[in-house]
């Protein structure tokens, strides 16, 4: 997040979409996608360092860490290779702006994510394609109303 005069903004990511011959993209229309930057954690790593590394990588900011604002839980089916259920958890951290131009991602990052740009945290809820990033969102506009030293 970061300050726009007496607002707040979100960094959000278009992630790619699948290949046209894929069976899921048939399915799908063709409106922009927006979600919350986010992506495995490396050995090693805490849950806090891959946010900060995820941010980075897909949406080329330098950010600080707030405080942490929950865990997703969620299973979906593989739409490649052997169409397992996977069973995935996501640490979503709330995280200050420090430096960088969004959008500037590396082009090895480009097969994941389209683009990334900024989004009132307002209208945020309104414009995540998903239901869990859009209640972390709901979550980080309660931290911060509750949090006024934050917007020091």
């Amino acid at each position: 997040m970061r300050r726009s005069g007496d607002a707040w903004e979100i960094a959000v990511i278009e992630p790619q979409k699948e290949p046209s011959g894929s069976k899921t993209s048939a399915k799908k229309s063709s409106k922009i996608v927006l979600a919350l930057p986010k992506g495995l954690v490396d050995e090693g790593e805490k849950a806090e360092q891959t946010a900060l590394r995820e941010v980075f990588e897909e949406t080329g900011i330098t950010a600080s860490t707030i405080t942490k604002l929950a865990d997703i839980k969620y299973v979906y089916v593989r739409s490649w290779g052997d169409q397992q259920k996977v069973f995935k958890i996501v640490s979503f951290y709330l995280l200050r702006y420090v430096s960088g131009e969004i959008g500037d991602i590396a082009p090895e990052m480009r097969i994941e994510v389209n683009s990334a740009l900024w989004v009132p945290l307002e209208d945020a809820p309104r414009k995540l394609a998903y239901r869990g990033e859009r209640d972390v969102v709901r979550r980080a506009q309660e931290y911060l109303k509750n949090h006024p030293e934050v917007l020091a």
